[in-house]
């Protein structure tokens, strides 16, 4: 099998039917959106159909209006659409942390060169949904609660460990995140060994939210972690 049919059989083996805590909703796209299938087959096809590691990158898991609607990790509709040049059907949508990869991902030559090197995931592949005092459905991630940093710990753990067998290079992982996803990840390795190494960055949202105005500073960042392992 190539790296693509590894992470395409990876992506619809997804289920968690564990207990979670009350009001937690689990997001899973490649079970409640048949075009979601379609996307990712399109997408890893195209750029990772072939027997050559990557790097992997962890981040937190998957956003409603990113990988939560397209299957694919810090990609929104727009730059599915835009720059992978796939066919998307539904309500247009827009993430700041797409905005700020596909900005690295330019930089670092292109779609093709940068997916070439670098495999996207989260630490937990499902997304995960709260409702919010006004009634409105929010993002919610796994290390917001204990109770829910419980419930989906074996799982994260699992699927971790299926990634690395994708065709992941253990040597060194990249971690978006510089706060608890750092920390989580780094206790989760210090207790199983995934990797010889962890480079955290500072993840995309945060970045977009709280230095916008540094920008090209973080995407400097991002490419001289990339280009050091390469």
């Amino acid at each position: 099998m190539t790296f693509a049919e590894k992470v395409i059989a990876f992506n619809k083996q997804l289920e968690f039917n564990g207990p979670l805590p009350p009001g937690i909703r689990i997001m899973n796209p490649f079970r409640e959106n048949p075009q979601v299938n379609v996307i990712m087959e399109q997408f890893y096809l195209k750029y990772y159909n072939d027997d050559q590691k990557r790097h992997l990158v962890l981040g937190i898991n998957p956003g409603r209006f990113g990988g939560g609607v397209t299957g694919i990790p810090f990609t929104d509709s727009k730059r599915l659409k835009e720059i992978c040049k796939i066919d998307y059907h539904g309500k247009e949508t827009h993430e700041p942390s797409s905005v700020f990869v596909y900005d690295v991902i330019a930089a670092f030559g292109g779609a093709t060169e940068f997916y070439k090197n670098i495999y996207i995931n989260s630490m937990c592949p499902l997304g995960f949904t709260s409702i919010n005092g006004g009634g409105k459905e929010t993002n919610y991630n796994y290390y917001d609660s204990k109770e829910l940093q419980s419930a989906v710990h074996d799982f994260m753990i699992d699927n971790i460990e299926k990634q690395i067998s994708i065709g992941n290079d253990a040597g060194t992982c990249f971690c978006f995140g510089t706060g608890k996803n750092e920390a989580f990840l780094k206790k989760l390795n210090d207790e199983k060994g995934f990797f010889k190494n962890i480079i955290a960055l500072e993840h995309p949202r945060f970045i977009m939210q709280y230095k916008a105005k540094s920008k090209q500073q973080y995407i400097d960042k991002y490419i001289a972690a990339f280009q050091s392992v390469l």
